[in-house]
């Protein structure tokens, strides 16, 4: 059984294609060899910048025979019909045989096609691999047709077994396959035969080529990071930069630089900024101050100065990006302590939306939603409103500008530089979180209070203007602010019912989208989102608007249950991942109060331990054939039962039993719910099962005597009216 080495040798292939790309070709050709009746043992792919390599081991020989049968026309069919039959299979006549069927005798024909050696096989597969390659960017050059990354140079492409090896004959658009392979550019130029895959990755190795990213990666790591520690610093961990680096070297050479004493002083993160995007440096921490005071690059070749000439070069070019950046900060800084609200007003010329107005009337809504989160997050609501008016501050600044990604974050330097309290510049930073399902979610009240308004903001105002997320397609990362906000709440157990301030936001949306001047009743309606009175108070107004033919009428916000119903699709989501089945999710976002997130989940979860019990099991089948015999008797009679059993009709011990048992667990189930209290609650609930089922037992319900079964019905419903007071069981599977 042979091996193939493939490998398609070019110019450089950006680093953040490699990968995928060594994937990529593992996948097309073994998934095409086995589609054409080829089996291996393993298969392996290998990126370099210059080269993408497969190593196919095991390969069979050659593919098996394989045999079709075809059934064709019947025995006395015209003789055009046979004819035709003949021509698809390339038979004769005497070739085929005829069976006994059910409609009468049948011709059949029984096709052999013969297997196919190896190298033809590859030699088709191959090229139309090539050809056919899913880069993410391609080009053509020349005067060929081939589209690939980068222009390609050659292939080599041979089959190894125990006589040697033989080069796999194809050409791909004037490149021929061969058996040589090319070293590193300049360490190890010139090309060079080889005749397996020990012997290529041996070859290489002596050219001064690391075939394996991951060798390459753990290598950079392990001499970086051991020269930090000699010079008493550590290396900033960065996975990312080191994947990266790791795809731009053949063979990497680890070189520490200093820093210039004019940047030590720039806060670390602008450091590591500018140097991971400009020029792929890792930064070198000193561990007793934080601060950034080495780098650390990787060259691609060894030099006879042991990379003295490319250090001042790469320090020549770093010493002036830091320069940028030290102007920057020195110049952000000065507007900070001057007045940071300059940069706020300067958001009143920046869009947000083309329908959602400006950063800075953003802002003003954020702010007033901030003051009136504050009070249920335990904030300070004077501080959240200022916390809101200039956590996003900082977008104006030149820092941000030049490095977005630090948004926030620069935010809580100049605010703690214009003398901000500590809590206040913090949830500039911390108001973008959390930002992915794992990334940390702010603890702080003011910091709480904050991002909870960017996010409710964002999602009503897109709901306002029915901009909401349509199948896999949410530009404006709807789903990740209503996750944000999901686990701002759960993670700080905060109680509140959500529906409230979605309606305070969606009506300072609706409001500014229509630009109604604030007179009369649309003065009382903005009272009524700025203090979140709702219910009676909004339908009043609504209905005196609509006497008076405003057409705002019909826009105060009603949207805000589609809104919240996305939210639970989002919870449910969330809890699934905790381990939470659905069906129970169902059960509790069918009971009142749903929109209060935290007691929604404490119930959800009391309900699932409930019901992994065997008294929770047990008593949810008792419940539902309570549920259904009720359903029945109702849909018979056309009435309703449900006007409470008596006691003194009961017949039998079991009967009495389980009114007792229903009335106790109701004294212990009431003020348990009160309390929120869903474990004691359940446990009450508990109690009922032995009774439930030795009423079932016992008792026939569908009695002759009519009086007797109206007040059995009834007790049915006593025990689906209590069962319910816990969450919706009907909704419960199984």
């Amino acid at each position: 059984m042979p091996d193939l080495l493939l490998e398609l040798f070019s110019e450089e292939i950006p680093a953040r294609m490699q990968g995928k790309a060594a994937l990529d070709l593992k996948k097309l050709i073994t998934d095409g060899l086995v589609e054409a009746g080829l089996t291996y043992k393993s298969a392996g792919s290998f990126s370099t910048p210059r080269r993408l390599t497969l190593a196919i081991e095991g390969l069979t020989a050659e593919s098996p025979d394989v045999t079709e049968e075809r059934k064709g026309p019947r025995a006395d069919a015209p003789e055009k019909a046979l004819e035709g039959f003949l021509r698809s299979t390339g038979l004769t006549k005497d070739q085929l045989e005829i069976r006994d069927e059910k409609k009468g005798q049948t011709y059949f024909a029984r096709i052999t096609k013969p297997g196919r050696k190896a190298e033809d096989i590859l030699a088709d597969v191959i090229p139309a691999t090539i050809r056919n390659f899913p880069w993410p960017k391609s080009m053509r050059w020349g005067a060929g047709s081939l589209r690939w990354v980068r222009p390609l140079h050659s292939i080599l492409c041979i089959l190894t077994d125990e006589a040697g090896h033989a080069v796999v004959p194809f050409d791909v658009d004037g490149i021929a396959a061969g058996d040589t392979t090319e070293g590193h550019r300049f360490m190890a130029p010139g090309r060079f035969g080889v005749t397996s895959f020990d012997d290529y990755a041996a070859k290489l190795k002596a050219a001064k080529v690391v075939l394996s990213a991951e060798e390459r990666a753990k290598a950079i790591w392990h001499d970086a990071t051991n020269m930090a520690f000699a010079a008493g610093l550590e290396v900033v961990d960065d996975r990312g930069l080191l994947s990266e680096v790791a795809g731009l070297v053949e063979w990497p050479v680890v070189l520490m630089g200093e820093i210039g004493a004019d940047f030590l002083e720039l806060p670390p993160e602008v450091l590591q900024t500018s140097m991971k995007e400009h020029q792929k440096f890792f930064s070198v921490r000193n561990p007793k101050t934080g601060r950034i005071e080495r780098f650390i690059t990787v060259a691609n070749r060894e030099t006879v100065d042991n990379g003295a000439t490319i250090l001042a070069g790469n320090n020549k070019v770093l010493s002036a990006r830091l320069a940028d950046a030290k102007f920057f900060w020195e110049n952000d800084l000065r507007i900070a302590k001057s007045d940071m609200q300059t940069w706020t007003r300067s958001l009143e010329n920046v869009t947000f939306h083309n329908k959602l107005g400006t950063q800075a009337a953003r802002i003003d809504r954020i702010a007033a939603l901030a003051r009136d989160l504050a009070p249920v997050v335990g904030a300070d609501a004077d501080q959240s409103e200022t916390a809101a008016r200039i956590a996003k501050a900082d977008l104006s600044s030149e820092m941000v500008y030049e490095f977005p990604e630090l948004q926030g974050l620069m935010g809580r330097y100049y605010a703690e530089a214009a003398g901000y309290p500590a809590e206040v510049a913090a949830a500039a930073e911390e108001h973008y979180s959390p930002l992915g399902p794992s990334d940390d979610v702010p603890t702080a009240p003011i910091s709480i209070a904050v991002s909870l308004a960017d996010k409710l903001d964002t999602l009503t105002g897109f709901w306002a203007i029915d901009e909401k997320p349509t199948g896999s397609k949410d530009p404006f990362a709807l789903r990740r602010a209503a996750l944000g906000v999901i686990r701002l709440v759960l993670t700080n157990n905060l109680r509140f019912n959500l529906d409230r301030f979605v309606d305070a936001q969606l009506v300072r949306h609706k409001i500014s989208l229509n630009g109604e001047e604030e007179t009369g009743l649309l003065v009382l309606l903005k009272e009524i989102a700025d203090h979140g009175v709702f219910g009676a108070a909004l339908e009043t107004v609504r209905d005196k608007l609509t006497e008076k033919g405003n057409e705002l009428a019909e826009r105060v916000p009603d949207v805000s249950v589609d809104l919240l119903r996305f939210a639970h699709d989002r919870l449910k989501v969330h809890l699934r991942d905790e381990g939470i089945r659905h069906d129970v999710i169902d059960a509790c976002l069918a009971m009142p109060g749903n929109d209060d997130l935290a007691l929604l989940v404490k119930r959800a979860e009391a309900l699932a331990g409930f019901l992994g019990s065997d008294d929770g099991e047990n008593l949810l089948q008792g419940y539902k054939r309570a549920a259904n015999i009720l359903a029945q008797a109702e849909a018979k009679d056309g009435v309703e039962y449900r006007y409470g059993a008596d006691v003194k009709f009961a017949e039998t011990d079991e009967e009495k039993t389980l009114f007792t048992a229903l009335d106790t667990a109701a004294t212990q189930v009431a003020p348990a719910l009160e309390a929120d209290d869903f474990g004691a609650a359940m446990t009450a609930m508990a109690a009922l099962r032995a009774p439930i089922d030795a009423f079932f037992e016992a008792v026939q319900v569908n009695a002759e005597n009519e009086v007797i079964r109206r007040n059995r019905l009834n007790l049915l419903h006593d025990i689906t009216a209590i069962c319910a007071k816990i969450a919706d069981l009907g909704k419960i599977e199984g």
